[in-house]
């Protein structure tokens, strides 16, 4: 027997998740260059408050969307938690930038650069996870990425932070540089979230 929907589901979710994971990968270049020159740091806070606003824009529409919607193209609570998630990653790197200029940081820590690559890549495979949505279809290269980034991001964590606390930092930078790294691993455990709702929307369509 066919079957059918006497409503069709709602394709427009995708197009906003596309524009979302986007905004994710700007901001992570854009806090990438902030790390990679930290010289005029009020100006260059200002292009990632910019990302945080798109971020916080995508979100309510979104979320508008999903209380007018009849036919979602998965289960409500997921796209809820997605939404608030890709947000959340946001909301993480322009926390590391904030702190950075807080604290009138004026040069990185050796490890922070290379945490902000691993953050960019990430966030570039999650827009390409985020495109398959649609079909859930080919996740495994990108989930694995992800996955893989993040525990470098953990190990590049420790080490930093066990640096930190080697004697080699006074007690108010142990607690600046801190913050900072604190907020950028954050962001990418944010990442990895996202791969785990959409490996779990995945396995619920399989």
């Amino acid at each position: 027997m066919v079957r059918f929907r006497l409503l069709p589901r709602d394709e427009g979710f995708f197009p906003l998740f596309d524009a979302a994971a986007e905004n994710v990968a700007e901001c992570a270049r854009r806090l990438r260059s902030v790390i990679g020159d930290l010289t005029d740091l009020e100006a260059k806070q200002t292009l990632v408050a910019e990302c945080e606003k798109r971020g916080d824009e995508l979100t309510s529409t979104i979320l508008g969307r999903l209380n007018s919607s009849f036919v979602t193209p998965f289960d409500r609570e997921d796209i809820h938690a997605l939404t608030e998630m890709l947000d959340d990653v946001v909301d993480d790197m322009q926390a590391a930038c904030d702190l950075l200029l807080l604290h009138n940081v004026t040069a990185p820590l050796p490890d922070m650069e290379e945490m902000g690559d691993i953050l960019v890549r990430a966030a570039e495979s999650t827009v390409s996870l985020i495109s398959k949505l649609p079909r859930l279809r080919g996740l495994e290269h990108d989930l694995a990425a992800i996955d893989e980034l993040e525990s470098a991001a953990d190990s590049i964590y420790r080490r930093s932070v066990a640096h930190l606390f080697s004697g080699d930092y006074d007690a108010f930078d142990v607690l600046k540089w801190k913050d900072v790294v604190e907020s950028l691993e954050a962001a990418v455990n944010a990442i990895e979230h996202i791969s785990d709702i959409v490996e779990s929307i995945a396995l619920k369509h399989a």
